[in-house]
């Protein structure tokens, strides 16, 4: 819990420094662009921190996106009611991670190189289904998904915050989230423990597909377009909200509540660069900064956790 406040901390932080900097950043219009446009990646971490809480990675989540995007697509020129074509399109998320999972568990591959694969077919199946070009013309009901709100709130942050709300409540409370920690923390002793390591790790990527998946709905509908080249860099910049929030690389230790914060102090940064007029480029540069500055605190807390006491 103390890493979260202590990011918290850094969130209002760099808030402060963005109101003294511009006055357009504290503005209620504003701050709820913030947010809605921290959705999509803030969904997509959600997945790649129970990944990453076993100490692995998933490079494939914005290929994912855009091949479920194409999947809901092409369902639905083919005849498919709206629904019937957004679950064809979280079915293709679901089984894209669940294979990602039996490549790194049945397969022996490292995460890294599975997820590498994962991401080159989901792409080229993406551009495949689709020939190269989007797919558009979904009814105004679907596109509420993605300009609605609810008592206010937009309503992509409602459904970003029931996620978050479940998966939370998950790792807490499950025994799903207490495996994935455990294996997280020491994947051998899980194993010797009787956990059935293999099926769980499973589980968890088939988790990070599924929520690619919904981040795809949410982007068709807000773009009224289903998008072969959607999703790219989308999971560097979920892996840099999830690290930012205080999970670590090498697994057994974060949260979700972390997550979220990491996400919007991305959203907050990008929105703060932008107002000031900084160019693209140097947002780059600054956001790798804070990736790096966020891995090395990281590795120093650790080290200094295992130090002895006196």
């Amino acid at each position: 819990m103390r890493r979260e406040f202590g990011t918290l901390a850094g969130l209002l932080a760099l808030c402060l420094a963005l109101w003294i900097a511009t006055p357009h950043f504290l503005t209620t219009t504003n701050l709820l662009n913030v947010v809605e446009q921290s959705t999509l990646i803030g969904i997509i971490a959600v997945g790649m921190t129970f990944v990453i809480l076993t100490a692995g990675i998933d490079l494939s989540v914005g290929s994912i996106v855009a091949l479920s995007g194409v999947a809901m697509g092409t369902a639905f020129r083919a005849g498919l009611p709206v629904i019937g074509a957004a679950l064809t399109g979280l079915a293709v998320g679901l089984a894209c991670g669940v294979a990602n999972g039996a490549l790194i568990t049945l397969g022996r591959l490292p995460p890294f190189i599975a997820t590498l694969g994962m991401m080159s077919v989901a792409r080229g199946g993406a551009l495949m289904l689709s020939d190269g070009r989007p797919i558009s013309g979904y009814p105004a009901g679907f596109r509420e998904l993605a300009t609605g709100d609810l008592l206010g709130v937009p309503t992509p942050v409602v459904v970003m915050l029931a996620i978050y709300g479940i998966a939370h409540f998950v790792l807490t409370r499950t025994t799903l989230g207490r495996y994935t920690y455990a294996i997280g923390g020491n994947e051998e002793a899980a194993e010797l423990s009787g956990i059935r390591v293999r099926a769980y790790k499973t589980a968890v990527y088939g988790i990070a597909g599924l929520l690619s998946a919904v981040t795809a709905l949410l982007l068709v509908a807000r773009l009224d377009s289903a998008q072969p080249i959607a999703g790219i860099m989308y999971e560097l910049d979920a892996i840099a909200a999830v690290v930012i929030g205080g999970t670590s690389l090498l697994g057994g230790s974060g949260s979700v509540i972390g997550t979220l914060i990491g996400a919007l102090i991305m959203g907050v940064l990008r929105n703060g660069l932008n107002l000031l007029d900084v160019s693209s480029y140097l947002q780059q540069v600054a956001i790798g900064g804070v990736i790096i500055v966020a891995v090395l605190m990281d590795m120093a807390l650790r080290r200094r956790s295992r130090l002895p006491t006196e």
